[in-house]
């Protein structure tokens, strides 16, 4: 029980980063609105890329990257540009989609290990992740806790990304959801897509 309050304190900042919105969530929500598996899928998929950046984090790799300018930057580029391709692809298919086309959405419905691949790119190639967790871990972990609390603290990342992106993927896979969805596809298509383009021209032009 003496590390109690150090994992409560990170499990809620972990949460709160998960809810603020960004790439991870238009990435679940888009699939989820056309098949719910793909949804939890790449919400599976980005929970495991979390976890590789928690565990390096605790490895000191987060503190690293932070120095090692070539590779954040490598790093940020390559995650802007997949998410401008996302994004782009996004945009294309709401163009092409016919307006008098009843149908779920314009988003093509994709195989479980394709969705998770594509969750763990966007969630591989956003390196703050990594100097977040480096951050974080430094402030709220006390200097020589026992493997146990480090073992822990990748788990309950893990647990919690998984367990908010799956929440998403099915809150926006109900019946209602999706039936307001097909009326008006096309639009959100195109928003999220331009939101997908954003973020990563957002990635690309930060430091």
């Amino acid at each position: 029980m003496e590390y109690l309050s150090q994992l409560l304190t990170l499990s809620g900042i972990v949460l709160l980063a998960c809810i603020s919105p960004g790439p991870d969530f238009v990435a679940v929500t888009s699939n989820a609105l056309n098949d719910r598996r793909s949804g939890v899928f790449v919400g599976l998929g980005i929970a495991c890329a979390v976890v590789v950046w928690a565990a390096l984090a605790i490895l000191g790799f987060g503190l690293l990257i932070k120095e090692l300018f070539w590779l954040y930057e490598a790093i940020r580029l390559v995650g802007a540009a997949y998410l401008i391709y996302l994004g782009a692809r996004m945009l294309m298919a709401s163009i092409k989609a016919r307006k008098d086309e009843p149908h779920v959405g314009s988003v093509p419905r994709i195989a479980a290990l394709q969705a998770w691949r594509q969750g763990f790119i966007v969630g591989i190639t956003n390196p703050k992740t990594a100097t977040f967790f480096a951050t974080l871990f430094v402030t709220v972990l006390p200097v020589g806790a026992p493997n146990w609390v480090y073992v822990s603290v990748v788990a309950l990342v893990g647990l919690i990304t998984a367990g908010w992106l799956g929440a998403l993927a099915a809150f926006f896979s109900v019946g209602r959801v999706r039936s307001v969805y097909a009326r008006v596809s096309r639009a959100i298509d195109a928003l999220m897509g331009a939101a997908l383009v954003g973020l990563g021209i957002r990635l690309a032009s930060s430091r």
